[in-house]
């Protein structure tokens, strides 16, 4: 009788509606295992494939060494790039070459020789397949390659 009392007590003064509140408050915060498939559930969102924005090629003619920088920027921004290294000298030309090739290894991309001079350089989520020099050729937009 003395724990109804005094129960009755803590009920009148709020101490037992004050347990209760901290033990709602310890059932409302998620545990570890909600809070992890809640961030798993955020991260698997649907993403459009279908896209409206056109794959752009960017085509440079680099004359000073200042310009392979831009160039390396298009790449790490997922751009394809077209190089003319024909009218540039061949010291500077082999340095562009270099400097470029290094970049397209850092960032895991591709390269591959059009014709003398001319390169397309493209980052990882562009794939160039087969030889693009042959196809070319055999399409006749060269004639004098025939």
């Amino acid at each position: 009788m003395a724990e109804k009392f005094l129960d009755k007590v803590k009920y009148f003064i709020g101490f037992d509606v004050f347990e209760n509140e901290e033990q709602e408050d310890e059932d409302a915060t998620p545990d570890r295992d909600d809070m992890v498939s809640m961030y798993r559930n955020k991260k698997n969102r649907v993403v459009n494939i279908h896209t409206k924005s056109q794959m752009r090629v960017i085509i440079y003619k680099p004359t000073v060494y200042e310009e392979i920088p831009s160039i390396v920027d298009d790449l790490k921004s997922r751009r394809p790039v077209v190089i003319n290294l024909l009218s540039t000298d061949k010291d500077l030309a082999k340095k562009f070459f270099d400097f470029l090739n290094g970049a397209i290894y850092a960032l895991d991309g591709n390269i591959q020789k059009v014709s003398n001079g001319i390169f397309i350089l493209a980052p990882n989520n562009i794939d160039i397949e087969g030889n693009i020099k042959e196809e070319l050729k055999n399409k006749g937009i060269f004639p004098w390659q025939k």
